[in-house]
Protein backbone atom coordinates (compact mmCIF):
# COMPACT_ATOMS: atom_id res chain seq x y z
CA UNK A 1 0.00 0.00 0.00
CA UNK A 2 1.40 3.46 -1.04
CA UNK A 3 2.00 5.85 1.93
CA UNK A 4 0.27 8.98 1.54
CA UNK A 5 2.66 11.64 2.79
CA UNK A 6 6.32 9.93 2.67
CA UNK A 7 9.82 11.24 4.24
CA UNK A 8 10.47 13.10 0.83
CA UNK A 9 7.13 14.71 0.84
CA UNK A 10 7.77 16.02 3.98
CA UNK A 11 11.38 17.18 3.64
CA UNK A 12 10.25 19.03 0.58
CA UNK A 13 7.42 20.76 2.42
CA UNK A 14 10.00 21.75 4.84
CA UNK A 15 12.59 22.88 2.50
CA UNK A 16 9.57 25.02 0.79
CA UNK A 17 8.76 26.59 4.33
CA UNK A 18 12.44 27.46 5.24
CA UNK A 19 13.43 28.41 1.92
CA UNK A 20 10.46 31.03 1.47
CA UNK A 21 11.41 32.64 4.96
CA UNK A 22 15.02 32.73 4.02
CA UNK A 23 14.64 34.28 0.77
CA UNK A 24 12.31 36.57 2.20
CA UNK A 25 14.61 37.71 4.88
CA UNK A 26 18.07 37.47 3.14
CA UNK A 27 18.07 38.17 -0.16
CA UNK A 28 17.98 42.15 -0.95
CA UNK A 29 17.39 42.17 -4.67
CA UNK A 30 14.81 43.82 -5.46
CA UNK A 31 13.96 41.40 -8.61
CA UNK A 32 12.77 38.61 -6.29
CA UNK A 33 10.55 40.94 -3.60
CA UNK A 34 7.22 39.03 -4.95
CA UNK A 35 8.43 35.42 -5.27
CA UNK A 36 6.45 32.21 -4.45
CA UNK A 37 7.83 28.98 -3.54
CA UNK A 38 5.43 26.33 -4.89
CA UNK A 39 6.65 23.38 -4.56
CA UNK A 40 10.04 21.38 -3.76
CA UNK A 41 10.31 18.28 -5.26
CA UNK A 42 13.93 16.26 -2.88
CA UNK A 43 15.83 13.12 -4.94
CA UNK A 44 15.22 10.08 -3.19
CA UNK A 45 19.20 10.32 -2.22
CA UNK A 46 18.26 14.12 -0.78
CA UNK A 47 21.20 15.28 -3.33
CA UNK A 48 19.12 17.57 -5.21
CA UNK A 49 15.89 19.73 -4.70
CA UNK A 50 14.17 20.91 -7.45
CA UNK A 51 12.39 24.03 -6.29
CA UNK A 52 9.44 25.52 -8.59
CA UNK A 53 8.64 29.37 -7.96
CA UNK A 54 6.56 31.84 -9.39
CA UNK A 55 6.85 35.14 -9.62
CA UNK A 56 4.79 38.86 -10.07
CA UNK A 57 5.36 39.83 -14.00
CA UNK A 58 3.34 42.77 -15.10
CA UNK A 59 3.53 43.06 -18.86
CA UNK A 60 2.95 41.00 -22.02
CA UNK A 61 4.05 37.85 -22.54
CA UNK A 62 7.77 38.95 -23.67
CA UNK A 63 8.65 40.51 -20.46
CA UNK A 64 7.34 37.92 -18.49
CA UNK A 65 9.48 35.73 -20.09
CA UNK A 66 12.46 38.58 -19.69
CA UNK A 67 12.13 39.10 -15.84
CA UNK A 68 11.76 35.44 -15.41
CA UNK A 69 15.15 35.03 -16.61
CA UNK A 70 16.31 37.20 -14.89
CA UNK A 71 14.86 35.85 -11.43
CA UNK A 72 16.26 32.50 -12.32
CA UNK A 73 19.96 34.26 -12.80
CA UNK A 74 19.23 35.65 -9.30
CA UNK A 75 18.30 32.60 -7.29
CA UNK A 76 21.12 30.86 -8.95
CA UNK A 77 23.35 32.86 -8.41
CA UNK A 78 22.27 32.95 -4.82
CA UNK A 79 21.65 29.15 -4.51
CA UNK A 80 24.85 28.32 -2.54
CA UNK A 81 24.24 31.18 -0.07
CA UNK A 82 20.93 29.75 0.46
CA UNK A 83 21.81 26.29 0.79
CA UNK A 84 24.08 27.57 3.50
CA UNK A 85 21.52 28.78 5.30
CA UNK A 86 19.17 26.36 4.42
CA UNK A 87 21.16 24.20 5.82
CA UNK A 88 21.69 25.68 9.75
CA UNK A 89 17.92 25.25 9.45
CA UNK A 90 17.46 22.09 8.38
CA UNK A 91 18.25 18.66 10.62
CA UNK A 92 19.30 15.89 7.57
CA UNK A 93 23.10 15.36 7.09
CA UNK A 94 23.64 16.70 3.47
CA UNK A 95 21.69 20.15 2.33
CA UNK A 96 20.59 19.46 -1.11
CA UNK A 97 21.58 21.48 -3.79
CA UNK A 98 19.15 23.74 -5.18
CA UNK A 99 17.71 23.99 -8.42
CA UNK A 100 15.22 26.46 -9.32
CA UNK A 101 12.23 26.11 -12.20
CA UNK A 102 10.12 28.69 -13.19
CA UNK A 103 5.88 27.16 -12.50
CA UNK A 104 4.23 27.79 -15.43
CA UNK A 105 1.29 26.37 -14.09
CA UNK A 106 -0.92 29.52 -13.47
CA UNK A 107 0.18 31.01 -16.82
CA UNK A 108 -0.74 27.55 -18.56
CA UNK A 109 -4.00 27.07 -16.60
CA UNK A 110 -5.26 30.83 -17.38
CA UNK A 111 -4.83 30.48 -21.05
CA UNK A 112 -6.26 27.03 -21.09
CA UNK A 113 -9.09 28.98 -19.59
CA UNK A 114 -9.22 31.57 -21.77
CA UNK A 115 -9.38 29.04 -24.58
CA UNK A 116 -12.27 27.11 -22.71
CA UNK A 117 -13.91 30.30 -22.36
CA UNK A 118 -13.30 31.49 -26.16
CA UNK A 119 -14.91 27.80 -27.44
CA UNK A 120 -17.98 27.99 -25.27
CA UNK A 121 -18.75 31.69 -26.26
CA UNK A 122 -18.12 30.17 -29.79
CA UNK A 123 -20.56 27.02 -29.33
CA UNK A 124 -23.40 29.52 -27.85
CA UNK A 125 -22.56 31.66 -30.71
CA UNK A 126 -23.33 29.11 -33.48
CA UNK A 127 -25.84 27.89 -31.54
CA UNK A 128 -28.09 30.63 -31.38
CA UNK A 129 -27.79 31.33 -34.72
CA UNK A 130 -28.61 28.00 -35.83
CA UNK A 131 -31.90 28.21 -33.41
CA UNK A 132 -32.68 32.01 -35.12
CA UNK A 133 -32.44 30.43 -38.58
CA UNK A 134 -34.41 27.74 -38.02
CA UNK A 135 -31.99 24.80 -38.54
CA UNK A 136 -32.07 23.59 -35.25
CA UNK A 137 -35.23 22.78 -35.68
CA UNK A 138 -36.34 18.73 -36.85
Amino acid sequence: MARSFSRLDRVGDQIRKDLSSIISRELKDPRVSLLTINDVRVSKDLGVAEVYFTCMALGDEQDENKRVAEVESVLAKAAPMLRSLLGKQLSLRVTPMLRFHYDRTLTTGAKMDQLIREARSKDSDQQLQQDSDGSGQD
